[in-house]
């Protein structure tokens, strides 16, 4: 059967081999080629007082559960994809959001497990202890890991004027691809945002003729944004 196009995977790995997976299975050609790279970092981690884990990624899960043997404490992640990363880690009892980061939080004020650990990386999208003392709770955070920029291949910048479209995961990732295209626009290239925020990383970028089309997921979770490359 022939390919329904080329779509972009810019997320780190090893999602970005996930999400390919997902995007062949629709029939389209993945191009795996992150705009982001994950390292790991190496804090101390002080579990004293700390009643509940929370995730916003599923690299906060890895990282951390190399770090730290513990898996007794109760888990309540961002999203669907990270609670299957938490379960795959050993940690039995998780609660998911099914959401973004505000869900996140609204889910641990009903919850209200206690003081928090918040597990993440160092420059993350959004402060979730911030949301949590605004709803009453006591959270601190730990960078475990660093997301870094990294650029395209040359290979992925030709072929840039033909790609279908290009799927992006996070503001980082969206910034990083908005530079790329202030030097190479590539007018018919659609991006697939998983969230209002990250799409509007792009606003004005249609106009100035950067980037073809900009849409976002109706909800941030991958299924939903997949969907976006629906006819």
């Amino acid at each position: 059967m022939a390919s329904r196009g080329t779509v972009w995977i810019t997320r780190a790995q090893p999602g970005a081999s996930a999400t390919a997976r997902r995007v062949e299975t629709l029939g389209f050609t993945a191009l795996i080629d992150p705009l982001l790279e994950i390292a790991a970092l190496l804090p101390d981690i002080d579990l004293a007082g700390v009643e509940a884990l929370a995730f916003t990624s599923a690299n906060g899960v890895e990282a951390f559960a190399a770090l730290c043997p513990a898996r007794h404490l109760p888990v309540f992640t961002v999203g669907d994809s990270t609670a299957r990363a938490a379960r795959a880690a050993g940690f039995a009892d998780s609660h998911s959001a099914d959401g973004d980061v505000e869900a996140l939080a609204d889910l641990l004020a009903r919850a209200r497990p206690g003081d928090l650990l918040c597990p993440g990386a160092a420059e993350p999208a959004a402060d979730l202890p911030a949301l949590l003392a605004a709803r009453g709770l006591s959270a601190r955070s730990v960078a475990v890991y660093a997301a870094r920029e990294r650029a395209p291949s040359p290979e992925t910048l030709a072929l840039l004027p033909d790609l279908t479209a290009v799927l992006l995961h996070s503001p980082r990732a969206a910034r990083a691809l908005a530079e790329v295209l202030e030097t190479s626009p590539a007018t018919r290239l659609r991006a697939l945002c998983l969230s209002p925020a990250v799409a509007a990383v792009f606003d004005g970028g249609v106009a100035l003729g950067r980037v073809g089309a900009v849409a976002f997921a109706s909800r941030p979770r991958e299924t939903d944004l997949l969907d976006l490359l629906a006819p």
